[in-house]
């Protein structure tokens, strides 16, 4: 990765910044402490891993800003990328991912901030962890891989040499390994069921003879029992065929009785009807004369109610027309009341005019006042404009001269508050100089504790791998077991064969083998027990490393929290140095302020351009109060104006009333006589007159109408009777005719029923002589029921045979292709098996490891042997002796590990026996050489290598020595960064990243 630009915004202590990286090949990022050199490079890996130094996300947020924004533009492998990270106060972050095209920058952006982090890492090629610990020799943190502890370089390592990859083909290789050998013992289970059910063949095949042979049989005497059902339903056929004609002769004789009743009743009721209809015809005389009388009622009332139509008509009329002639008399009414009150208006409105037009006098003289108020009011005017800007002059001198005053007087404050300050710190300087040596006395002993720690950690984690060895062991041990245990039941029988050859034994062989197996059972379950006692012993020790690291870790935990103390009262005891030189100052200073606020000597030419102001505004005597008073003037007298505008208007109005009164009194009288006439002589007057002449013409009376009608209700029961007197002369002769119909009908019926009572006793007769089959039909039916019953289950077991005999044929050929199946699966499990070793820590990995570690402890001891002078020499060590406990020799082995062993002209010593110089030297010459080993090889590319703040624990000629060495390699590196605060190291760079902080926040300046 190679920086090509950095933009910040609102980034730690930067505010607006932007650094061009092209060009610099090896450069110094130099400035004070606290300047802002390291938030440089925190800023390139918070916008790329979104990781920082701060403890929370919001805390790299410019103190008082809402929103960071830093923008990266890098370059991997010929392509250059930019990613936008930005954050708002109190939400979530942003991250934005693009590449660069011929047309611009083309978004990568994944959904969401986690996508699109992972999309980075696709691209670069390299996490935030490894970067630290090779490439970023990071500011307080540079010794971060030496105190890492050996599985966890290891771990890093393999990380920088892509051997993670290996790791997944491990996991590929076992998930497939399982998966055969869980296919292998599912086969092994379906091959052991299939044999089971294979054994059923032969028992199914004699079942299936004797199934078909009682089948025959049964089917035999079923055919013989059918013939004889026919013969005996053919004679009950013939017998239900006799009884049916006896059922349809017997119902028709039901039906001629029943006809023969239904015309006796019909000639019982056309004799009735006869008598009544000739008593009716006897009284045809006195009928006839009742329905003339009905009729001449009926015409009269025709006439009456023709008469009553026409009355009705004319009413009607007459009623609309003297609706019609009210409305219009009210119309007229209604235009009457409104001329009136327009007259009574117009009076009112005279008596107001008058009484305005009495006022004139005293209105001109109001008009006097006014035009002498405005006058008044026209000269302060004119003199407030030429007093105006004096007065925002002396406004703003005013002002000016009370800032510098405040000023002066917080000035004075603040000198004050320093005072008490810097005395209070004086009078404290040796209480912080015994609290720094008690603070450091504690860190000195919590790092002897860490080291301890870390020595715990180291047994705990060899114990752990001890566990897991024996444990494997235990295992393989308790399955070589299992095997011995089946291997002697397998001799138990006595027709035993040997379990590796799988010959026959003799008696002779058989106790051979017999006996070299119960040995080794024997064997086995002895070493058995003996893993099993030190697995016990093993995980007591880990209790109590347990302990210990509970107990040194709780000592540990105030570490950080002491060593923040440490630097805060180290920075108090530097600030309190010159304490005394700063006193005497503010004195000096606080005496030319107090003098300078008694006296009033400041702003001299301010106050003097105040004074001639002041003098000349005396000189103009302008009053506001006066000219406020005049505007007041002003309008206590404007209502003259208002009143003389309304006595223009109320003569106007004058003249118009004169003019309107007579016509409003002429129109009155109009409307008067136009009601009179309208009430006599309009055309719906003489309509109504007209109507009540026809209304008397009509003569119509009511209660002549009614007494008519009463007696027509009372008359028209001879209208029914005639009516009934009609229908009986049709009637009489058809009845007459009919009833000789019926006596005939009646004859016939009777003979018809004689034939079918004849009839009905040969049937009988026939029926009484034949017999009835009926029993011995049932008899039958119920025993072919039950043999068709028995039918039917010998051949649905009979089918299910031979279901089954096609099932152990499918199972026949599924056994035998199982068990090429079984055979495939073991195969490849092996193969799998062996692979998931290969890949495995190891395996592969750990061969290439040691293949790596070779050269890259030669590229250290060379760097070092430039930066000590030859005094200082590295080893690597990837495997050691593990302790035996109990466990004999033969079962010790060697513990992966990756120890770094230090040594010097006086031998070889722990790492945290070495100086802050020494060590740094150390951790610089391992980390160099990693990020060199990784630039010469393919795996990862490592263009940029960043040393934070490496030089403040060396001394000259230890500087001089990392100068010689970043030189020596900057060839292998696109872009080399060193961040120091030491000045007289910044002129070794040609290339310079001056960093300085001001209130406005860290700036940045480049000097090529």
């Amino acid at each position: 990765m190679i920086p090509v630009q950095l933009i910040l915004k609102n980034f730690l202590s930067y505010r607006d910044a932007t650094l061009d990286f092209r060009g610099l090949h090896t450069a110094c990022i130099c400035g004070s402490n606290g300047a802002g050199k390291s938030s440089l490079l925190e800023a390139i890996t918070w916008a790329i891993w979104g990781e920082s130094r701060a403890s929370t996300e919001d805390d790299v947020i410019h103190s008082g800003a809402k929103e960071v924004r830093v923008d990266f533009t890098f370059q991997v492998n010929q392509q250059k990328y930019r990613v936008i990270r930005t954050r708002v106060r109190g939400s979530t972050s942003v991250l934005e991912f693009q590449i660069e095209t011929p047309s611009g920058f083309r978004p990568l952006t994944g959904k969401g901030v986690r996508a699109t982090q992972d999309l980075i890492l696709e691209h670069i090629k390299l996490d935030y962890d490894t970067f630290i610990n090779s490439a970023y020799l990071r500011q307080g943190r540079a010794d971060e891989f030496m105190l890492k502890r050996p599985t966890e370089r290891k771990e890093i390592l393999a990380e920088l040499l892509k051997l993670t990859q290996y790791d997944d083909l491990e996991e590929r290789a076992k998930e497939s390994a399982r998966q055969f050998k869980a296919r292998a013992e599912e086969l092994e289970r379906s091959l052991e069921s299939i044999k089971s059910q294979l054994q059923q063949r032969e028992t199914t095949a004699t079942q299936r003879a004797e199934l078909e042979l009682e089948l025959n049989q049964l089917q035999q005497v079923q055919a013989f029992d059918n013939i004889q059902l026919q013969s005996l339903q053919v004679v009950q056929h013939q017998r239900q065929n006799w009884e049916q004609q006896l059922g349809f002769v017997r119902q028709q004789y039901q039906n001629l009785t029943q006809d023969c009743d239904r015309l006796h009743q019909e000639q019982s009721a056309v004799k009735t009807q006869l008598a009544e209809l000739a008593a009716l015809l006897n009284q045809e005389a006195e009928i006839k004369n009742g329905y003339a009388h009905y009729q001449s009622l009926q015409a009269q009332e025709e006439a009456f109610a023709a008469k009553f139509e026409e009355h009705t008509r004319a009413t009607a009329l007459r009623q609309q027309k003297q609706q019609q002639l009210s409305k219009q008399i009210q119309e007229i009414e209604r235009q009457l009341q409104q001329t009136q009150a327009q007259l009574e208006a117009l009076a009112q409105q005279e008596q107001e005019i008058q009484h305005t037009l009495s006022k004139s006098g005293e209105v001109e003289a109001a008009l006097g006042q006014l035009n002498a108020a405005r006058r008044r009011v026209t000269q302060l005017d004119e003199l407030q404009m030429q007093v105006s800007p004096l007065l925002q002059q002396r406004q703003s001198l005013q002002s000016h001269l009370d800032r510098i005053q405040a000023s002066l007087v917080a000035r004075l404050e603040q000198i004050q508050a320093t005072q008490n300050q810097l005395q209070r710190s004086s009078q404290r300087q040796p209480q912080i100089q015994q609290a720094v040596m008690a603070v450091a006395m504690q860190i000195e002993q919590m790092e002897k504790d860490k080291v301890y720690l870390q020595r715990i950690q180291e047994k705990g984690q060899e114990r752990r791998h001890f566990i897991e060895r024996l444990q494997a062991q235990q295992r393989e041990y308790e399955r070589l077991l299992g095997e011995l245990d089946q291997k002697l039941q397998m001799l138990r029988n006595p027709d035993a064969i040997c379990p590796l050859c799988e010959r026959p034994l003799d008696e002779h062989h058989w106790n051979r083998v017999a006996d070299k197996t119960k040995a080794e059972y024997k064997d086995t379950e002895e070493q058995l027990w003996v893993f099993r006692e030190q697995l016990a012993c093993t995980d007591r020790e880990i209790q109590v490393l347990r302990q210990k690291y509970r107990e040194v870790s709780q000592n540990l935990a105030p570490y950080d929290s002491l060593r923040e103390q440490r630097g805060q009262l180290a920075a108090q005891l530097e600030s309190t140095s010159d304490a005394e030189e700063q006193l005497q100052q503010l004195a000096q200073e606080r005496e030319h302020l107090e003098r300078s606020l008694q006296t009033g000597d400041y702003a001299q030419d301010k106050q003097q351009e105040l004074q001639q102001v002041q003098a000349y505004l005396q000189q103009l005597n302008y009053n506001e109060q006066d000219h406020a008073l005049a505007r007041s003037e002003v309008e206590r007298w404007r209502w003259a104006e208002i009143k003389l505008q309304q006595i223009k208007d109320a003569l106007k109005r004058q003249s118009q009333l004169a003019a309107r009164k007579p016509e409003l009194e002429t129109a009155i009288t109009q409307l008067h006589t136009k009601i009179k006439q309208e009430q006599t002589d309009s055309e719906c007057a003489r309509q109504i007159a007209a109507l009540e002449r026809q209304i008397a013409e009509i003569a119509y009376s009511s209660e002549q109408h009614n007494n008519l009608r009463q007696a027509i209700r009372q008359a028209q029961a001879w209208q029914l009777r005639y009516q009934q007197l009609l229908s009986a002369q049709q009637q009489y002769p058809q009845l007459q005719a009919r009833l000789q119909e019926l006596e005939a009908s009646k004859i016939a019926r009777l003979n018809e029923r004689q034939q079918l009572a004849s009839q009905i006793d040969e049937i009988v007769q026939q029926l009484a002589q034949s017999a009835n089959p009926i029993e011995q039909i049932q008899a039958l039916e119920q025993q072919l029921a039950i043999r068709r019953r028995q039918l039917d289950e010998q051949i649905a077991k009979l089918g299910r045979l031979e279901q089954l005999a096609l099932q152990l044929e499918t199972l026949q050929v599924q056994y035998e292709e199982q068990q090429q199946q079984l055979q495939a699966c073991k195969r490849e499990y092996r193969v799998y098996h062996e692979l998931a070793q290969a890949f495995g820590k190891n395996g592969i990995q750990a061969l290439m490891i040691e293949n790596v570690l070779p050269q890259l402890e030669a590229e250290t001891n060379q760097l070092l042997a430039r930066l000590s002078a030859n005094q200082l020499h590295v080893q690597f060590v990837t495997q050691k002796a593990g302790r035996s406990g109990k466990s004999s020799k033969k079962n010790a082995k060697l513990i992966d590990t990756l120890d770094i062993l230090i040594a010097d002209a006086q031998g070889t010593r722990a790492y945290e026996t070495y100086s802050g110089g020494e060590a740094f030297r150390i951790n610089f010459a391992i980390r160099l050489a990693m990020a060199k080993l990784l630039a010469q090889r393919a795996g990862a590319a490592l263009q940029m290598l960043i040393v934070d703040e490496g030089f403040g624990t060396q001394d000259a000629e230890g500087c001089d020595r990392l100068i010689a060495a970043i030189n020596a390699i900057a060839s292998d590196f696109a872009c080399i960064l060193t961040v120091t605060h030491m000045p007289h190291l910044k002129e070794a760079f040609q290339a310079r990243i001056e960093v300085n902080k001001s209130q406005e926040g860290s700036q940045i300046r480049l000097l090529v």
